[in-house]
């Protein structure tokens, strides 16, 4: 039941920094170049990738 909802816990943190980084990277981080701010965008949406994936094997798993 904890293991559960840490598991939950983890990947909504997870998911939420990877949006927030985004967001960092495309208004706030204007000194870098072009191609450090692409490579952070492709880091947030990795980040945030992997917590869909997490979620849909969680629901999976609640299912089966």
């Amino acid at each position: 039941m904890w293991q559960r909802g840490l598991n939950w816990s983890a990947i909504i943190l997870v998911g939420i920094f990877g949006l927030m980084w985004i967001g960092v990277v495309i208004y706030a981080d204007q000194t870098s170049s072009m191609w450090v701010r692409v490579a952070q965008v492709l880091f947030g949406v990795l980040l945030f990738g992997w917590a869909v994936l997490k979620a849909i094997v969680m629901v999976r798993d609640q299912e089966g």
